[in-house]
């Protein structure tokens, strides 16, 4: 009988460990996109405000 509830347990702890693994891999995934989103976000407010100083300083 602890053969039969060796296999459940072994197969109860793959099931945990899938969610667990999906969830730091969903958890990795939104930060590296995150991170992603705010160096592009400096970029582009770089552009924009080397834009504006340019304009400011033809006029």
């Amino acid at each position: 009988m602890s053969t039969v509830w060796s296999i459940i347990g072994a197969i109860i702890a793959v099931i945990i460990a899938w969610w667990v693994v999906n969830i730091a891999f969903s958890i990795a995934w939104f930060l590296v996109k995150a991170i992603i989103a705010v160096v592009v976000a400096m970029a582009i407010f770089g552009l924009i405000k080397a834009s504006l100083r340019s304009k400011d300083r033809q006029s």
